[in-house]
Parts: structure tokens; C-alpha cells; sequence
């Protein structure tokens, strides 16, 4: 009998901020998509010194990221995707990467447009975003995966209204810029639950509500963005995959470690 070839696994393009310590960024991005049976290809396209008590620099990475890019496209094949985070690029080769994006077509997308580290120093404003997504969303098909705070920052609203923002106030500045989708991620809005939202041109739909789970743990953004392309390159649907990854962020969250005993608690790996 002759041996049944392996399956091939999906490819998932992590595109953001190397965080040395793994609790976030590019490598945290790589453990998720790991676990969901993907192969994980990185592109850094911000440097930052970070640990898990904060991030106190962040810089342009050393090397071009859209040669890096390039380098890679002849694996970008088949199932594949891309998740775009953390951005410390200057405008102009944010715009060079938006064109090797759009070349490139990935087939699934998401972007999650990160302010800032959730401690320690900011990188960028409502404008900043705004910048990015006039060069980034015009290719279309591109899911955006905001917080209460980005998606206020990008909709031009003062700190003091994120709460009392609408839903829709909060969503239709990114359907407006081009897209496709809008997951309003609902960790930072007060209160005992926590709700999402999934948002397009048809309407706004509330996704599984959960309980606040107490405590804080590091990389909730990237690891629920990640996990979403993971379980897209695996097959689910859009909106299934953005209730199975905060699903899958719950089941494991009293399961976070810390490192050294220093710091915030991180996801622990998972079990081959």
C-alpha cells in the first residue's frame, strides 16, 4: 500500500511587532496559528524592546520588510492569509507594503490596527490609522479587528466618549474606508459582560456574549486576530471563526503563565 501523503497546511503571513519576550506580537501570532494546524511565516515590521511588564521603545524594523515580503511570495500559495498588527513603518513604505499586499491577493485577511502596547509607550494616533487605511483597504476584502479605543481614535472621537459611543458610530468610519468587515472586539467596554460585534454594510449583528473573566493577560489582540486566520484558513466562516477564537481565548485563559514570575500572565503554549 503506498503511504498516504501528509496533508498540507495552510500558510499564515503574521505582519507586526517582534515582542522578544512572546507574549504579543509576531511570535505569539506564530504560536497561535501553530496550534491550528498552520504554518506560520513572519515579516517584522516593528522593533520593540518589550518584556512583560511593558514596551518602552519602539523602532522601524532594520531590514525592508517588502523585500522580506517579496523573499517569501513564492510560498504564498494555496490556502494562505495574512494578519497585518503593530506598524512602526513611515508612511511612504507602509504604502509600498499595502502595494505588495494588494500583488500578492492573500485570499483571507485581518487587520488588527493597534494604537499602542497596552503598557507602556503609544506609536500612533486616530490619523495615523486613518493614513494606513486609505493605502490598506482599497485592495478590498479586508476584515478590521478594533478595540473600543482604536475604533474611537479612528472615528476622530475624544477619549471620554468611548463608552458611550454606538456601535455603528464606531464601525461605519472603516466600512466607509474600504472595509469589508467590522469585528468591534468588546474586552475594553465596562461592565460584567463582554460583547462583540460584526459589522458590514448589511448590518450589525452581536455576536456570543461572556462573562468578564477577571485579571488581565497579555496578547488578547493578537492572539484572538491570529487565531481568527488560523480557524479561517481551516475552514469556518467569518463569523464563526470570530466566536470560536474568543472562545478558544476563554477556555485557556486561567491556563496563562508568567514567565519568571515577572510581569503580566501570557497564554501558555499549547500541548502537541
Amino acid at each position: 500500500m503506498d503511504p498516504v501523503a501528509p496533508a498540507v497546511p495552510p500558510i499564515a503571513l503574521c505582519l507586526g511587532g517582534m515582542d522578544p519576550s512572546g507574549g504579543a506580537g509576531i511570535l505569539r501570532d506564530a504560536l497561535t496559528v501553530a496550534a491550528l494546524g498552520c504554518h506560520p511565516m513572519t515579516v517584522s515590521l516593528a522593533e520593540t524592546l518589550q518584556n512583560g511588564i511593558g514596551c518602552s521603545r519602539i523602532e522601524p524594523p532594520s531590514m525592508d520588510p517588502v523585500l522580506r515580503l517579496e523573499c517569501l511570495a513564492l510560498h504564498l500559495a494555496g490556502r494562505w492569509g495574512v494578519k497585518l498588527g503593530l506598524c512602526a513603518l513611515e508612511p511612504a513604505q507602509f504604502h509600498r507594503l499595502s502595494a505588495a499586499l494588494a500583488h500578492l491577493a492573500p485570499p483571507v485577511r485581518i487587520w488588527d490596527p493597534i494604537l499602542a502596547p497596552s503598557t507602556g509607550v503609544g506609536l500612533h494616533d486616530g490619523g495615523d490609522l486613518r493614513r494606513m487605511a486609505e493605502a490598506l483597504l482599497p485592495m478590498g476584502g479586508w476584515v478590521v479587528s478594533p478595540n473600543r479605543g482604536e475604533a474611537a481614535a479612528f472615528a476622530g472621537l475624544p477619549p471620554e466618549a468611548i463608552q458611550a459611543a454606538e456601535v455603528d458610530g464606531l464601525a461605519r468610519p472603516w466600512l466607509e474606508a474600504g472595509a469589508a468587515a467590522v469585528w468591534l472586539k468588546g474586552g475594553h467596554a465596562e461592565g460584567d459582560q463582554v460583547q462583540d460585534f460584526w459589522i458590514t454594510a448589511g448590518g450589525i449583528e452581536a455576536l456570543e456574549p461572556s462573562p468578564r473573566l477577571p485579571g488581565a493577560r497579555r496578547g488578547t489582540g493578537c492572539t484572538l486576530a491570529s487565531a481568527w486566520l488560523g480557524l479561517r484558513l481551516q475552514g469556518l466562516g467569518p463569523q464563526a471563526a470570530a466566536v470560536e477564537s474568543a472562545r478558544r481565548l476563554r477556555d485557556r485563559w486561567d491556563r496563562a503563565w508568567v514567565p519568571g514570575g515577572a510581569g503580566r500572565p501570557v497564554f501558555a503554549p499549547e500541548a502537541p
